[in-house]
């Protein structure tokens, strides 16, 4: 039913992209906030920055799709660059308006023209405010939609949609890993085997954590031992605390 989509909790997606988990549910699923403080009728509805794959299906907590994984990836990068979320907003407005997709900084295409989009929502947002450093911010854009953030991610025929996501890969590495929403419903697996990182590891902790238990979950498996040492390495780094 949801293949090619893949389906993530907010814990899980915040494992994967490491942006924590408040985030991702302000910017995919919106918030209220109280304007004045202490009014409860100055409640406001700051609705999200872009609408998930996932927005029309009925589930029991909040889930988010393949592509809105990879495209908070992005938006989080401005976030951290102290772009403000206004701006981000009617960044991602209108490279939506201009490429027709709906989750666009993850494009190819964005890579050259977002320098451009950008600079127009600076620009929108200082019309309403005159403080606004266009400059400044226009110069760090580089900084923010950096080669590194591409890597790894291969597109459809058409180069209109990311189609899966190798994480730890880099300019001269392949990683083994792959997130494949056609594949275990985007989980991280090895993509040869399709065997789950998460069940190679928790296999390599029930044998004790050790050499031989890396061997033994390699022949259990039947996954190169240098595969089960990245899957566990990978593993390993998705349970450290996001600071």
């Amino acid at each position: 039913m949801y293949s090619g989509t893949g389906i993530y909790s907010v814990q899980e997606a915040s494992r994967l992209i490491g942006v924590p988990g408040r985030d991702i549910r302000r910017w995919l699923f919106g918030y209220h906030y109280l304007k004045t403080p202490g009014e409860a009728s100055s409640r406001i509805y700051m609705p999200p920055l872009l609408a998930s794959e996932l927005a029309n299906e009925d589930f029991d907590e909040d889930v988010l799709g393949f592509r809105d994984l990879l495209e908070l990836r992005f938006i989080h990068e401005f976030t951290q660059h102290g772009v403000p979320t206004q701006v981000i907003r009617r960044c991602l407005k209108n490279a939506t308006d201009l490429y027709g997709v709906s989750h666009p900084m993850t494009l190819p295409s964005f890579k050259t023209d977002g320098k451009t989009i950008y600079a127009e929502a600076l620009h929108e947002e200082a019309k309403d405010n005159s403080l606004v450093d266009l400059k400044s911010r226009q110069s760090v854009f580089k900084d923010i939609i950096r080669p590194s953030l591409y890597v790894g991610i291969v597109y459809t025929a058409d180069r209109k949609h990311a189609s899966k996501w190798y994480p730890g890969a880099s300019r001269n590495r392949r990683s083994p890993i792959v997130i494949d929403p056609e594949r275990q419903f985007g989980t991280p697996i090895i993509e040869k085997t399709g065997t789950p990182t998460s069940v190679i590891y928790a296999s390599y902790l029930a044998e004790g954590a050790s050499p031989d238990a890396r061997a033994v979950t390699a022949r259990v498996y039947d996954v190169p031992p240098r595969d089960v040492d990245i899957a566990i390495r990978f593993e390993e780094t998705l349970q450290r605390p996001l600071h």
